[in-house]
């Protein structure tokens, strides 16, 4: 039996950062036979900016979008530069060091646009940055690259990656410098989709923690953004009847606007794609009328970070 707070292998704790640190920086040294130390400075600044222990930014408080979904895509993307690297034909060109070190961080900080800054007066909740977290998140990671002594060509791809994950731009319109960088946004794009969608308690998550999250950020209930193209929901439990069509068009994106790049996990598997098969549950349960949600999500935000309030959100 699958834990609620385990990977879809139920073999990596996906609450814990260290955990999930040294299971991408496993891969990436048995590719590359390289140093890490990009990647263990940035697991340990990612747990204390989620946790609050920066003196700049607030801890996470939004409960779907919150340090187990990005180490959760993270572990993802590790493993679909893996098994692209390992799988590649000729005419592929490889990963280097910098380009996995890259698409890691782009994961791990590409929904850091949720974290308020705690000088900000204006915003009481970081869900209220949903339309525009993207963007924030990619200029925090294209300085925090720069940081950590990476390049500015560097710097710049990796913000520019963390717009796989999100509908600020049409994927297709994305500027890129070149095939294998691109390669590595779709499959950015795609370890968003997977990682979340096979989450164990994927349904319960969307009723009970990603609705408030839309309401707050004007996606659903009263005060909702108009002349959008993104969806919409009523209600946590109109937001789970919607999932099975909901995949549809993200299957559609799958395969169309990220190129297939989930066929990757499969090759780092060896042969099952797990994330896949976790998926087609969770789309199956939310397609039973009669199915009842009853799994209890792992809750990651601090003990000071208070629960939305329900008269807030509608529920």
């Amino acid at each position: 039996m699958r834990r609620n707070d385990h990977d879809v292998t139920d073999a990596i704790r996906t609450t814990d950062p260290a955990a999930v640190g040294a299971e991408v920086i496993r891969l990436f040294k048995g590719l590359f036979r390289s140093p890490a130390a990009e990647l263990k400075r940035a697991f340990r600044d990612a747990a204390r900016l989620y946790r609050g222990a920066h003196p700049d930014y607030w801890p996470c408080d939004t409960e779907y979008h919150d340090i187990q979904h990005v180490l959760d895509v993270t572990l993802a993307m590790a493993r679909l530069m893996d098994g692209y690297q390992r799988s590649r034909d000729k005419r592929e060109a490889p990963l280097t060091r910098d380009l996995f070190i890259v698409g890691a961080l782009a994961a791990l900080f590409h929904d850091f646009g949720y974290l308020r800054r705690r000088h900000d007066h204006r915003h009481r909740y970081g869900a209220e940055y949903t339309l525009i977290h993207v963007s924030r998140g990619a200029a925090f990671l294209r300085g925090y690259l720069r940081a950590l002594g990476l390049k500015e060509p560097l710097a710049r791809l990796g913000a520019t990656l963390v717009h796989f994950t999100g509908y600020e731009r049409p994927t297709e319109s994305i500027r890129i410098p070149g095939p294998l960088e691109r390669r590595l946004g779709q499959m950015l794009g795609t370890a968003d989709i997977l990682a979340q969608m096979s989450d164990r308690c994927y349904l319960e998550k969307c009723r009970d923690r990603l609705f408030p999250e839309f309401v707050l950020g004007r996606r659903a209930g009263f005060g909702m953004a108009r002349g959008r193209t993104l969806p919409a929901f009523a209600s946590g439990d109109e937001l789970v009847h919607k999932t099975p069509g909901f995949y549809q068009g993200a299957e559609m994106r799958l395969n169309l606007q990220l190129a297939r790049s989930y066929r990757f996990a499969a090759c780092h598997f060896g042969g099952a794609n797990l994330y896949l098969d976790a998926i087609g549950n969770n789309i199956g349960y939310a397609g039973n009328t009669g199915a009842i949600l009853r799994r209890r999500p792992p809750r990651t935000l601090q003990p000071e970070v208070e629960p939305y309030p329900r008269d807030l959100v509608g529920l």
